[in-house]
């Protein structure tokens, strides 16, 4: 069932410990993880409507975290025996997330149950909530620690 992860991730700590999650999983049938990170292109588009020419710069810095992280992040799996891919995509997260699982052949997608911007997941809906309901295969949703 889980040997080909996607693992969307926004690098927050709940998308760690979804990581931690994965890591676990190599003792199951789990081989290769997608790794994937979806700058969000609504936010490039309020950059570009209020400090347009921050637009590029935003854009490169945004580039550079995503190569980054899912650098580290590979390099880790790859440690521990996975085969990784790597996506680094511009769009709206949840849609190129499930797009991503199909293009894929994802047979699960692990991810974190809450993103960087909680307050924007409350107005608009979360992104691991759409790709739960809209998801073909099995979502496994990790939980951000709630304080004691």
């Amino acid at each position: 069932m889980f040997t080909k992860i996607l693992y969307p991730t926004d690098f927050s700590g709940v998308s760690k410990k979804a990581l931690d999650a994965i890591l676990k999983l190599k003792t199951t049938a789990a081989q290769e993880v997608v790794v994937m990170h979806v700058i969000d292109s609504r936010n490039l588009d309020t950059v570009a409507q209020h400090v347009p020419g921050d637009l590029l710069r935003t854009q490169q810095a945004l580039e550079k975290i995503a190569r980054d992280g899912t650098k580290e992040i590979a390099d880790e799996l790859e440690k521990k025996g996975f085969t990784v891919k790597i996506r680094i995509e511009e769009g709206i997260p949840a849609r190129n997330i499930l797009d991503a699982e199909e293009d894929e052949g994802a047979t699960s997608i692990v991810i974190g149950s809450h993103g960087m911007s909680n307050i924007r997941e409350i107005l608009l809906g979360s992104v691991s909530e759409r790709v739960i309901r809209k998801a073909k295969s099995p979502v496994l949703v990790i939980k951000r620690q709630e304080p004691a």
